[in-house]
């Protein structure tokens, strides 16, 4: 059976990747389940149970809504079995679970894996998503995970993790990078790209994303400590994306010139002055730097 194209959302969290998630989950092919997470644990020697054991006890797997059996069942009818054939199952599941003939993913630190996926699922296609940095750290601040409210630190994170996806690229079949503030503004533009990108044809559904955005965040469930105690309450997981819930705003884009002091721009450019600026940003110190 010919795969179709699998297109991985990766890119540095807080940068657009469910809203981009949403749009391609409204196209009436695709279904783009919540963050997967499980993929960096497995290895092309992965055998058919400690392939199950993998996927199904990662912290995520409540997120999807399978049945355990199921998955197990239809894990057991490969033969033979591959990690490539498990991967391709998982989603092909996940799809059939929303009547969509395919579905993608949508993980934003697998930027950091993805030469690792290519080998696992030579259909896979990723599209990094990349917004400015300095929105991205203060749509950050307060947050449990990410590189905290220190501005320094937010500039490296930034910074590494999007030279990391660029040195990854070269060796990549296919990856399409995209600005979070063209989604924003031009929406169509871009999304017409990327259907081009994943050899489908544009939809208009995928601008009408917000209207069943609430039901598909509603998928998402509580997180676990080891010890059965919850580290993070589904309340506090879908409000992270309580904006995906209305139609793309212009008042969401470069945010740093009215709300980051000058102090703190001063001291991210002075760290990611030269990639926001190879990467078309506007910076006010980089020059003198």
């Amino acid at each position: 059976m010919i795969e179709l194209p699998k297109p991985f959302i990766v890119g540095v969290s807080r940068s657009g990747s469910t809203l981009l998630r949403l749009m391609l989950d409204a196209h009436p092919d695709m279904a783009i389940p919540p963050e997967t997470h499980f993929i960096p644990r497995l290895n092309l020697q992965c055998g058919r149970e400690e392939f199950f054991s993998v996927v199904t006890s990662e912290a995520t797997w409540g997120d999807f809504h399978m049945d355990r059996a199921a998955f197990k069942s239809a894990l057991n009818e490969l033969d033979p079995f591959s990690v490539t054939e498990g991967l391709r199952c998982f989603y092909r599941l996940y799809a059939d679970k929303y009547g969509k003939r395919y579905a993608g993913d949508k993980t934003p630190l697998y930027s950091l894996s993805m030469t690792a996926i290519q080998l696992m699922l030579p259909e896979a296609r990723f599209i990094h998503v990349i917004r400015d940095g300095r929105d991205v750290a203060l749509s950050q601040r307060g947050l449990w995970f990410g590189p905290g409210d220190n501005i320094e630190a937010a500039a490296e994170f930034w910074s590494s993790r999007i030279h990391n996806a660029r040195q990854q690229a070269p060796v990549l079949k296919h990856y399409l990078e995209i600005r979070f503030e063209q989604l924003i503004l031009n929406p169509i533009d871009v999304l017409t790209n990327i259907c081009e990108f994943l050899q489908i044809s544009f939809s208009e559904r995928m601008l009408m994303y917000h209207i069943s955005a609430d039901r598909r965040l509603d998928e998402l469930r509580d997180r676990y400590h080891s010890d059965g105690s919850v580290r993070v309450k589904r309340e506090d997981l879908i409000s992270l994306f309580k904006l995906t819930k209305n139609e793309p705003d212009a008042g969401r884009i470069f945010c740093w010139k009215n709300q980051m002091s000058e102090a703190d721009q001063f001291s991210y450019e002075r760290i990611a002055g030269r990639l926001l600026t190879d990467l078309g940003y506007e910076t006010r110190f980089t020059e003198g730097l």
